[in-house]
């Protein structure tokens, strides 16, 4: 199935250092001959962040690396945020489908397709009847499922793997009733067709993949009595047809005591997976009927592999030291004096920042920025950062941002600064030659990345209502010559805009405000790109 299992800790993303050292652990550079590398990432901002910039690094490496999210869960409405349905146990289903392609000798592109369609077909649900306790940690009182005002015992329906809130607790259901709870909010939640309108997951004559997964905590007796619900209840009353039914602990959360069901209708391009679903696999943990045909030889369980350090040495670029020249005129002077005027600029603006994030986020924005803005003040003082060439200068921005900053907004920064310098190394020819315009599309594609990878939009609410429209208006009118000032006056109209037009954030810890709370209070993060936006129109000005 998988070549690799990635950890973080309790209920936390693994670093990009750790993905990264697993990215060059199973695979060799394109140049060298390796086939690539898909990772499979649940839908949680941190993983996909942090999973996105350990390819984005990997590909700046040479190496051919593909991604696909996996967000199977129905318990998050279509309508909250841009954040997306989290990805739970039908995950395991794409596993599944994805080794199975790339065990027969499938390229990472046809594997990453069917990785795609299995993804999009599976729909899945958990209930629960206690949460979940970490190990060491204190229990937290509200996360507590407990009776309710008339000591009747309760449950939760939608509850996440990691202890999140569900849709509703309601008292305690018969297993039939479980099934048809949990399979009524799988079909009302449904998938999108074609044209883009959702429809049930699944309708009357389907064949279904069914897979029960134990949250850690369910007795074997009990997930029978499940299993038998659900399969009666999709047969008997949805007329579909289960052809394959999977029983086991694929994705548990310590002792919950609780169970999740994953659906996949084989309608469609689903019907391609069937061979890789069917495929026989030797992982330890798969539920199947155990048969060794090959005495004295170690079973895969007990096979010793090596440890593998998350600061493993980069593997040389394949771009290496054919980068494209330089025909900007004095880059160094004027990069310099940029990054000078921009990281004085936000040190400056960090009461401000501070100020808008503590009414509409966690309140560290301010000096996150700055934290970054000193260290790039720093590594520019000590000549550490490579002014000779933008890629080179962007993938230090990147080192600088992430050896400081921390948190979200880190992350996203050192994701633009990774991808404006992989766009740079990419391409056609060393002959093109880097010029204004292609600083403009590199910086677009920084953008890009940050939507990417965050989940978030223009009309988000995020620091992406600044560098949208800036980018956009990088170019000016004629898409002539770059225009940092119009990009400038743009990104300050996009910051302006999150205080006044956008009453309803989409992503970041926005998302959990009242509208009310944000009206009148423009992003931190939109203003904070501002800011260095101006700086930098600024110093093009006097250079000019």
């Amino acid at each position: 199935m998988l070549s690799g299992a990635i950890l973080g800790g309790i209920f936390a993303s693994p670093s990009v250092s750790s993905i990264l050292a697993s990215i060059r652990a199973v695979t060799l550079p394109t140049l060298k001959g390796g086939k690539g590398c898909l990772l499979i990432v649940k839908n949680y901002t941190g993983d996909r962040l942090n999973f996105g910039m350990a390819c984005e690094m990997a590909i700046s490496e040479g190496y051919h690396v593909s991604m696909v999210i996996v967000a199977d869960d129905c318990a998050v409405a279509r309508t909250k945020g841009i954040t997306g349905a989290r990805g739970v146990a039908g995950t395991v289903l794409v596993h599944k489908v994805a080794g199975g392609a790339a065990g027969a000798g499938m390229d990472l592109e046809a594997v990453t397709i069917l990785a795609k369609t299995a993804a999009k077909s599976i729909g899945s649900l958990g209930v629960a009847l206690e949460a979940v306790t970490i190990p060491g940690a204190e229990v937290v009182n509200d996360r507590l499922i407990k009776p309710n005002d008339k000591g009747e015992s309760m449950m939760e329906i939608g509850l996440g793997i990691h202890g999140e809130a569900g849709m509703r607790q309601c008292p305690l259901l018969s297993c039939n009733d479980i099934a048809d709870e949990m399979l009524h909010a799988i079909q009302r939640y449904g998938k999108e067709d074609e044209s883009g309108s959702v429809v049930p997951l699944y309708k009357s004559g389907d064949e279904l993949i069914v897979m029960v997964n134990n949250l850690g905590g369910i007795s074997n007796f009990e997930m029978s009595l499940l299993v038998r619900s659900l399969i009666a209840s999709l047969e008997m009353e949805a007329g579909c047809m289960v052809t394959r039914v999977m029983v086991g602990s694929f994705m548990t959360s310590f002792d919950m005591k609780g169970a999740s069901v994953s659906i996949m209708p084989l309608t469609g391009d689903a019907r391609n997976v069937i061979p890789y679903i069917d495929a026989e696999t030797d992982a330890p943990a798969w539920s199947k009927i155990d048969i060794w045909t090959q005495p004295g030889a170690p079973r895969p369980s007990s096979i010793e592999i090596d440890e593998i350090p998350a600061d493993a040495p980069a593997t040389e670029a394949s771009y290496g030291s054919s980068l494209p020249p330089v025909l900007i005129d004095d880059f160094s002077d004027v990069a310099s004096k940029i990054l000078s005027h921009c990281s004085q600029a936000i040190i400056s603006a960090e009461p401000l920042l501070t100020k808008y994030d503590t009414i509409v986020g966690d309140g560290d924005c301010g000096m996150t920025m700055e934290r970054g803005a000193k260290e790039i003040l720093q590594r520019l003082e000590l000549g550490k950062l490579r002014l000779d060439h933008p890629s080179s200068l962007f993938s230090d921005l990147a080192d600088a941002v992430s050896a400081s900053m921390g948190g979200t907004s880190g992350i996203l920064l050192e994701l633009f600064f990774r991808k404006a310098s992989t766009s740079l190394q990419q391409l056609n020819s060393v002959e093109e030659g880097i010029t204004s315009k292609t600083l403009a599309t590199a910086f677009q594609a920084g953008v890009d990345a940050v939507s990417f990878y965050g989940g978030a939009q223009q009309g988000s609410r995020t620091m992406l209502d600044a560098l949208f429209p800036a980018s956009a208006a990088m170019f000016g009118k004629d898409n002539s010559a770059v225009n940092v000032q119009e990009a400038a006056v743009a990104a300050r109209d996009g910051a302006d805009a999150t205080a006044w037009r956008m009453d309803r954030a989409e992503a970041g810890r926005s998302n959990y405000l009242a509208e009310n709370v944000l009206m009148g209070t423009p992003d931190p993060g939109a203003v904070a790109v501002a800011i260095v936006m101006e700086a930098m129109a600024e110093i093009i000005f006097l250079s000019d």
